[in-house]
């Protein structure tokens, strides 16, 4: 397996990271990591299914922001402002802002319309005015059209995009044309665009934490999702 130090990206951390195996944990018990057969974009079937949009009350969606601004605070990643790519992205990147004022850094953040709005003020960026050293907050980076498309907004604006801050890297080998890539969408934007990405927690965490529980419900499927990573995986 290769190691995501040497690719340039921030992984979720070293072995026994606790913030990632906090992470894991919590993401279990809102039920926004699932285990069963899920057919992936990529038509891969998958033993796991990770879907951020369950997060979806202010209970959880404070304490995700917390998991988020002091991943970012330990990752040490120097950035000016946060940019949230439409859709989920837009609310990642205002809880996180709220969190890391809370934390004692106050940064600005603004986000994308999907339409350019043709009245009052007009254009597609929403927010404060983006400058500056800019880091992406999203929820995962799938095969990097979002952050190719935030980045030509940033960079449109004058700003200069800096990193990306994600909560699960996948580890998992992208995918085009019905073709597998050698490399993840994570290994892509830290090799290719030169950003350096900071996840919360990786899917080495994820099987981590279930080849160490004690629920033998949820260890069952360390097997399954270990298959998958040895396949699929970078």
């Amino acid at each position: 397996m290769n190691d995501e130090r040497v690719s340039g990206a921030a992984p979720g951390g070293p072995a026994g990271d606790e913030l990632a195996q906090d992470f894991v944990r919590f993401a279990l018990q809102c039920g926004v990591l699932r285990f069963g057969e899920f057919r992936t974009k990529a038509g891969r079937l998958s033993p796991y299914f990770f879907d951020a949009g369950g997060f979806d009350d202010g209970a959880k969606l404070g304490q995700l922001a917390s998991f988020y601004a002091r991943r970012l605070l330990a990752s040490g990643m120097a950035f000016d402002m946060l940019f949230g790519p439409a859709y989920k992205g837009i609310t990642l990147a205002a809880a996180v802002a709220i969190e890391l004022a809370r934390l004692g850094r106050n940064v600005p953040f603004a986000y994308n319309r999907k339409e350019a709005k043709d009245h009052g003020e007009g254009g597609v960026l929403v927010g404060a005015p983006v400058a500056g050293r800019v880091l992406i907050v999203d929820d995962v980076i799938s095969a990097g059209t979002s952050v190719r498309e935030s980045i030509a907004m940033i960079a449109g604006a004058g700003a200069t995009p800096c990193g990306v801050a994600i909560a699960l890297d996948r580890q998992e080998r992208a995918a085009e044309g019905g073709r597998d890539l050698p490399w993840s969408a994570v290994q892509y934007v830290a090799k290719e665009l030169k950003l350096e990405v900071a996840a919360i927690a990786t899917l080495d965490d994820l099987l981590r934490y279930l080849s160490t529980s004690e629920d033998t419900h949820l260890k069952r499927y360390a097997g399954p999702v270990q298959a998958y990573r040895d396949r699929y995986g970078v």
